[in-house]
């Protein structure tokens, strides 16, 4: 079985940020998973940071849709 390598391609705090990068993501057909790391050092133990993961090879083409949504959410 091989094994992919995946990257972080949007982070945040906020759950329905994260939900909507990552339906676009999906509308794109690209795989992505959300993890959620604890962010012990800086903040309180209970605060969270949401990571959206792809597969390395999608990652450049995941950067192009969460740039454009981030570029049409600003205007």
């Amino acid at each position: 079985m091989e094994r992919s390598t995946r990257v972080s391609v949007y982070e945040s705090d906020n759950p329905s940020e994260i939900q909507l990068v990552k339906s676009k993501l999906d509308d794109a057909q690209i795989t992505n998973t959300v993890e959620n790391n604890y962010l012990t050092f800086t903040t309180t133990p209970t605060a969270t940071s949401l990571k959206v993961m792809v597969d390395l090879e999608d990652e450049e083409k995941a950067f192009e849709i969460i740039d454009a949504y981030l570029q049409q959410s600003e205007n």
